[in-house]
């Protein structure tokens, strides 16, 4: 016995072996709690410097990518406890940070502010273009300045280059005037849900609030989505650490709360889907409630934007009739009162985007095209994107469908090798349920391989280079994956895929991902 009483064999001032380890791991967990706070402060400070400023973007955007990778890495390492509130936090610094300057990646929020607007006055957004006559008591000295960077009604030389576009009527008829929506002269693209959302924000909006509305909405969407992620992957099971991987993404910093994209509420409304279709059911009536309200939702984010259909064939392993026909009743029920009043021209200028950016000629297809040029190109991306559809559709874990919609959304990447930064949002909230980090790969693509870099500097080939070689991140570690776990290798959509770069991308749809070891 020791002078105190205690037994002195397993004992140390009184304390059991198991407790003096806890406490180990505690104080080991701190270096990189501070670590990963530093991270997510850098991320902060890195978004506002460079929403502020919007100077050479390829050090900006690298230093982003190596903050936000380290401090991931970081505060998986770290207690559940202690790293959850700094997830939410970290997110919420960067967010604030993307709103502390105008949007300056793009100008697509000034067709949401617009539409808004429209809409809320009674009239359908996708009645007439921006620049019609009939519109024009809505013109304001912020929306059309008088030196905007679109301008119709004038003549070529006075209007400039931005007056170019694939209008057929190219101005003729059109008030006189310059503004800062872009494409002025044709239909909105966006779908009835978004619009709804843009008309929600018009109407909470003070009088010449500007951007700053619409540009909280996204921030707050964003912050959201964390909370719907930690909750959600909690209740599954699932390491709620995986939301570091959606709330300090630069994408989602500087695409939700800087530039407002409508991606953040398909990502949102695609997440609460997927979490209601993967939890299990108590009985069958339960199980077909879960899945009509999974498929509802997943309608409704389609019909925010179209790029949520990616996930169809992951979901559709389980009571596929319910969940497709909710969906479709989603879509329906939101489209109709839009076609009794304006009919076709609800679809807006979805076909003429799609011409205008190459996609149904084959010239938009970076990777596909070095194979298989011209239209071609276009039947192939077809081809090759059906075969990974099938093969998910095959093998999906319905338990775990952001797998096979990670899968799905990566290769849609791989293959249409877009160059708008803000397309890849959906496949890092698949990330983030999944928790296969390698396939964020795919979203920094185009921020580290930027066309021009440098002020005065091209990269040549950047589509080519930053897909590509996301693709071997993504393969290289999909291998070794397999090679440390052969007993866990299950049939995979790769071999039907097809085409060698996708199976790359397309290698492990059914595999659950590693669970991260906390720290303390």
């Amino acid at each position: 016995m020791t002078a105190g009483g205690t037994p002195a064999e397993g004992l140390r001032n009184g304390r059991k072996p198991a407790e003096r380890m806890r406490d180990g791991r505690k104080r080991a967990g701190w270096p990189r709690f501070a670590g990963a706070g530093v991270a997510a402060a850098v991320l902060a400070g890195v978004t506002a410097h460079w929403v502020q400023r919007y100077s050479a973007p390829l050090p900006t955007y690298a230093a982003l990518w190596a903050a936000f990778a380290a401090g991931a890495w970081l505060v998986l390492g770290v207690s559940r406890r202690r790293a959850v509130p700094l997830i939410l936090l970290g997110g919420l610094a960067i967010q604030v940070a993307a709103l502390s300057a105008g949007p300056q990646g793009s100008d697509d929020l000034y067709r949401y502010i617009w539409d808004g607007r429209v809409q809320a006055a009674g009239i359908d957004p996708y009645h007439y273009v921006p620049a019609a006559p009939q519109l024009t008591s809505f013109r304001d000295a912020f929306l059309w300045p008088a030196s905007g960077p679109y301008c119709v009604g004038l003549s070529s030389a006075a209007a400039g280059p931005a007056a170019a576009g694939p209008s057929p009527a190219r101005g003729r008829g059109l008030p006189a005037g310059c503004t800062r929506i872009n494409r002025p002269r044709v239909h909105t693209i966006y779908p009835p849900v978004a619009e709804a959302y843009f008309t929600a924000v018009a109407e909470i909006s003070p009088p010449g609030a500007r951007t700053l509305p619409i540009q909280i909405a996204g921030a707050l969407l964003a912050v959201a989505t964390s909370v719907l992620l930690v909750v959600g992957l909690r209740r599954l099971g699932r390491d709620p650490r995986f939301a570091v991987f959606w709330a300090w993404c630069p994408v989602v910093g500087l695409q939700a709360g800087n530039d407002a994209h409508i991606d953040v509420l398909a990502a949102f409304l695609t997440t609460a889907a997927l979490l209601i279709l993967a939890r299990p059911a108590r009985d069958q009536r339960h199980a077909r409630r879960r899945a009509i309200g999974g498929g509802v939702l997943l309608g409704l984010a389609i019909a925010t934007k179209i790029t949520p259909i990616l996930a169809g064939p992951a979901v559709l392993r389980r009571r596929p009739v319910a969940v497709a026909v909710a969906a479709a009743a989603a879509v329906g029920a939101v489209y109709v009162p839009h076609l009794l009043v304006v009919g076709s021209r609800v679809i807006g200028f979805l076909p003429g985007y799609l011409a205008q950016d190459g996609y149904t000629a084959g010239d938009r297809f970076a990777l596909l095209s070095l194979l298989v040029p011209g239209k071609w190109g276009t039947l192939a991306a077809v081809a090759v994107l059906a075969a990974v559809g099938v093969a998910v559709l095959r093998h999906a874990d319905p338990g775990r469908p952001w797998r096979g919609a990670m899968v799905m959304t990566g290769a849609a990447l791989a293959v249409t090798t877009p160059t708008l930064l803000w397309y890849s949002m959906l496949l890092v909230v698949f990330v983030a349920m999944d928790g296969r980090a390698e396939w964020l790969a795919l979203a920094a693509a185009r921020y580290l391989t930027p066309l021009h870099p440098l002020p005065h500097q091209t990269l040549p080939y950047a589509a080519q280079l930053g897909y590509g070689g996301a693709l071997l991140v993504v393969a290289a570690v999909t291998l070794a994956r397999r090679i440390r776990r052969p007993a866990d290798r299950p049939n995979t959509p790769a071999e039907a895929a097809g085409a060698a770069g996708v199976a790359g991308v397309a290698g492990s749809a059914a595999r659950p991902a590693p669970q991260p070891v906390p720290a303390g």
